[in-house]
């Protein structure tokens, strides 16, 4: 009979716990959500506002440009005369009120979605404003660019439009697309893709910030050399691009002593913030835009996988193993079964990354080669009078794109000077992309070329030719001619070693800076805690209060080992014996298939209509979340890298499993029998490996797999 004074207890005991594993499976299901919702979604609610923010304040500068200068000039008569030196008409007064009152309503837009991006205003208000006054600010400049138009032919004269005009197209265009990309952007959050705020990482912000200090340095130094140069505004605008985009084409150039002198500091100051803008571009590509692809692309692949297996008959292969006689009609074991699904989605994360990598070399490629033949085109038309043809158009725009700037071509037309300042500046980060795709593709094939060919030749490695050479041909075909007999280093060491290895490791730089050495303090702390703890109970002979404290020494052990693996370049890749290694020690066997399940061919994006079967009953009547490593749930999918993975797991395993410990002393010492089951199966699993220095090193037979996966 139960102990009445033990009932609440009890209940809330259970109470805490079942919310602990509802927060984790909101936790796994937000992440499934996002890894599953389509691409467009992450442009959605990441890159256009990151446009938006980006472009907005070049826009208004544009706009600035157009109210700074007449719309008009009267071209004198006589040899030579052209709209660069005519006259200016002035502009009717109404034009002015409404190009003054398009910037105006730019500036309330920025202004807005700038406190929105930094939480001091919320989406539903933030947003309307935003998009309306960018749209009416769009509009007003239409308005104004239509009505000009009508006006700037006058019989018996020779009138020609001004740059000023030229930016207010600019500025006009870029506020109805950035305004556009913002109503796609409200539309996601209003359908529930994501949260009605924006999540930018430190980098994407920089990037904004940084793309506005240049906007401002450009056209703050303009306005300075067009006073001490006495050059009109957007022709110091022009110079003062060409410069700090060191392209140096050469037509306008300081000819005073205070401008050369001004040129020292404010040139190698442009091409510093350039230089952070180029590398916040690198960066932000590389840092979520490549993860986000790359993950879609590994999703997309592991479906055509699966549908050839299930055309095939295969499928079997990925059904879970649940009884002996099942394991002996099939001729594999469940632990078998699950390294194959291991290795092939392996498989599939090396050919979806290959892919990746190539179709975004092919788009930056196209964007860059659209940007040369295009500008090519609009120059060929804007200095006619030049009678430039397209041809040197084309030789104008390659060596511009590149920086080379010979200077033997000139834009002269007003429209060709201000396209040449437009689209220079989207020349930036276009040609960072490229040279980014080109360096994880081509550059890297001609560096391995390089190094194989100095290898065989000259500079031979430690292997000998005959071993190199099979190396090369066993990558090709993921080495089924020659097998194992290819030569390969050794791997990484494993995650057990031992203590002198872990202290020397210790006693070197940590990851993650002060706060990872902060964090890798505490560990130690409570792993030294947890040892001694552990002798105090093996002194006393309490056997199971041994096994749970020497369940959580390993836990902390492996926390502080895989910190070190967090910041690695490229991301570390455990091998099947390490994975698992870590799943034991969050409590499941991969011998076992409570929680394994076939993987699903195709995946819903909406996880609330996924039929209910993530839930597995075992027999402690614990419910256990099935899943499959080539499933949507498989912690090689997504975009956590799997240090990461591992390391959230294991501090959230060690959180519940010490708050069961404090719970258990506060009720007379009460072991928790949860826990005890799993150390024991631990401990048993790490007692029969040897405590080898590679975890799962210790098991005997390794298939041909495993080594792969080692070498990999």
């Amino acid at each position: 009979m139960n102990d009445p004074g033990l009932d609440q207890p009890i209940a809330e005991s259970a109470e805490k716990v079942q919310e602990e594993r509802q927060e984790e499976d909101e936790i796994e299901k937000e992440e499934e959500q996002a890894f599953l919702d389509p691409s467009r979604w992450w442009f959605a609610s990441t890159a256009f506002p990151l446009l938006a923010g980006t472009f907005g304040p070049m826009a208004s500068a544009f706009n600035i440009c157009a109210l700074i200068e007449h719309w008009r000039v009267s071209i004198p008569p006589g040899f030579g005369a052209n709209e660069s030196h005519g006259d200016d008409v002035k502009d009717p007064k109404w034009l002015l009120a409404v190009n003054g009152l398009s910037l105006g309503f730019a500036l309330i837009a920025n202004f807005a979605l700038l406190l929105n991006m930094a939480r001091r205003l919320v989406f539903s208000i933030a947003q309307p404003i935003t998009i309306i006054s960018w749209y009416l600010a769009s509009i007003l400049l239409i308005g104004d660019l239509t009505a000009i138009i009508h006006i700037v032919k006058v019989p018996g004269e020779r009138r020609a439009l001004t740059q000023a005009f030229y930016y207010a197209i600019f500025a006009c265009v870029i506020y109805f697309i950035i305004a556009s990309l913002m109503v796609y952007t409200v539309y996601g959050a209003w359908r529930g893709h994501y949260s009605k705020e924006f999540k930018l990482s430190m980098s994407q912000r920089t990037l904004m910030l940084q793309t506005i200090s240049f906007m401002v340095y450009m056209v703050g130094g303009a306005g300075v050399y067009a006073k001490i140069e006495g050059w009109m505004f957007l022709d110091a605008l022009y110079f003062t691009n060409y410069t700090l985009l060191t392209i140096g084409i050469g037509d306008y150039a300081p000819s005073t002593h205070l401008g050369r002198g001004l040129l020292f500091p404010y040139a190698i100051g442009g091409i510093v913030i350039l230089g952070l803008v180029v590398g916040s571009i690198r960066s932000l590509v590389l840092e979520r835009g490549k993860k986000k692809l790359g993950s879609r692309m590994v999703e997309k692949k592991r479906e055509e996988h699966l549908k050839k297996m299930l055309k095939k008959g295969k499928m079997h292969k990925l059904t879970p193993i649940e009884s002996k006689q099942q394991a002996d009609e099939v001729g594999m074991s469940e632990r078998d079964r699950r390294q194959e699904e291991f290795n092939l989605m392996r498989q599939i994360q090396d050919e979806a990354s290959t892919r990746q990598k190539w179709q975004a070399l092919l788009v930056s490629g196209s964007a860059w080669f659209f940007l040369w033949f295009i500008g090519a085109l609009i120059f060929y038309f804007a200095e006619h009078e030049q009678g430039w043809s397209y041809f040197g158009s084309l030789y104008f725009a390659y060596t511009t794109l590149l920086t080379i700037g010979y200077g033997d071509y000139k834009p002269f037309s007003n429209s060709g000077k201000a396209f040449f300042v437009f689209w220079s500046l989207l020349a930036v980060p276009t040609l960072t992309i490229l040279i980014s795709n080109m360096g994880d593709t081509v550059v890297k094939g001609i560096r391995d070329l390089t190094l194989y060919l100095g290898e065989i030749t000259v500079l031979p490695g430690e292997d000998s030719f005959r071993s190199r050479v099979k190396q090369i041909i066993a990558q090709g075909n993921r080495g089924k001619l020659f097998g194992d007999e290819t030569e390969i280093s050794d791997p990484p060491p494993g995650l057990l070693g031992s203590e002198k290895e872990i202290d020397a490791e210790q006693a070197h730089s940590h990851p993650g800076g002060a706060q990872g050495r902060g964090a890798d303090f505490l560990a130690g702390e409570v792993q030294d805690e947890e040892l001694k703890e552990a002798g105090e109970a093996k002194a006393k002979g309490d056997k199971l209060g041994e096994t749970i404290h020497e369940y959580h020494y390993l836990l902390v052990k492996e926390f502080r080992n895989v910190m070190k693996h967090l910041n690695e370049s490229p991301p570390r890749k455990y091998t099947y014996d390490e994975w698992e290694w870590f799943l034991k020690l969050l409590g499941e066997d991969e011998s076992k298939s409570a929680s394994h399940r076939p993987a699903p061919v195709e995946v819903k994006n909406d996880l609330s209509k996924e039929p209910d079967i993530q839930q597995a009953t075992n027999g402690d009547d614990d419910q256990v979340r099935q899943w499959s490593w080539i499933g949507n749930r498989s912690p090689l999918m997504g975009e956590t890298e799997e240090a990461e993975w591992v390391l959230e797991r294991l501090s959230m395993t060690l959180e519940k499993e010490l708050k069961k410990q404090n719970e258990a002393k506060r009720e007379d010492g009460k072991k928790d029998p949860g826990s005890a089951d799993v150390a024991s199966n631990v401990m048993k699993s790490h007692s029969s490996s040897g405590n080898s220095n590679t975890a799962g090193e210790g098991r005997k037979g390794s298939t041909s797999a495993d080594a792969e996966g080692k070498n990999k």
